[in-house]
């Protein structure tokens, strides 16, 4: 048999020769085709919902958030399996799909089944959102934004170049799904009330929560401090009282800090800010 094999291909030299070439190509080819990776991302299909309640502890965002999307869930097609976390303020339903599912159509699933389940939750709550198409090995790239030497700037003006500037042109970039920033001050208010104060002019808190929603206003970023003000004026008719109080004679005004373990970092070199970016799936 060998003998046959060996003669066979010393009499026909040219198709021996045509034949190891076709294969030296396609596997050159293939090599150059395959996607090499130091750290292969293995991970599989999943869709990521969020849900953010501030002010519920986590046993209540389980009863009252976690479960009814999980839930909704149930029946998807190609649905290999829901897990979930529920933390303080903050509610996380995974989804695992079968290998090979499109991504694209599991969100627009996903997107689907949270549409009629927005009406079952708590009134007050953040609305369910789908989280970005990464994986945890998407994060490709972190940086610090800080104050050049001699020059002043404030936490809020460095949150405000981060998020304006740096941050819009990252997203226009091929390839990147989602860019997060960490630190610095929002321009957002803060009342403090003080219960002395309401109680001395016999206002109840839920007066004093109807007034700002009845006098507050959307205006761009560079109204901002026109909206402090016209907050901190803001009128509320006192019960026994002959005359009107503003807001800012029952508590303090200050800025919203971000805290938790990425909050504003501030050493010897200036200022500092953090932000991410995330690399679409695939």
């Amino acid at each position: 048999m060998i003998r046959t094999l060996i003669d066979c291909s010393l009499d026909n030299r040219f198709v021996v020769l045509l034949l190891v070439s076709l294969l030296v190509g396609v596997r050159t080819w293939s090599m150059l085709q395959l996607p090499i990776d130091a750290v292969p991302d293995v991970t599989n299909v999943q869709v990521q919902i969020l849900t953010k309640a501030p002010s519920l502890g986590a046993e209540e965002i389980e009863r009252f958030i976690t479960f009814p999307i999980e839930a909704a869930m149930n029946g998807i097609p190609r649905v290999e399996e829901i897990r979930s976390v529920s933390q303080f303020g903050l509610s996380a339903v995974t989804v695992v799909f079968a290998d090979g599912t499109d991504i694209y159509w599991a969100r627009q699933l996903i997107s689907e089944r949270l549409s009629g389940v927005r009406d079952e939750l708590l009134e007050g709550v953040g609305a369910p959102e789908i989280g970005p198409i990464s994986t945890g090995l998407g994060e490709i790239y972190q940086f610090e934004v800080r104050a050049a030497p001699g020059y002043d700037y404030t936490p809020m003006q460095l949150r405000e170049i981060l998020d304006w500037q740096i941050a819009y042109q990252l997203r226009g970039v091929p390839g990147v799904i989602e860019v997060n920033t960490f630190g610095g001050e929002l321009k957002t208010c803060e009342i403090q009330l003080d219960p002395q104060k309401l109680q001395n002019f016999d206002i109840p808190l839920s007066r004093v929560l109807e007034a700002l929603r009845e006098n507050n206003a959307n205006a761009g970023g560079g109204y901002l401090v026109h909206i402090l003000r016209f907050l901190k004026e803001t009128r509320i008719d006192a019960a026994c009282r002959s005359r009107a109080i503003s807001v800012d004679q029952t508590g303090l005004f200050s800025p919203t800090w971000q805290y938790g373990a990425w909050a504003l970092r501030s050493d010897k070199e200036g200022t500092q800010l953090i932000d991410s970016s995330w690399l679409l799936v695939g």
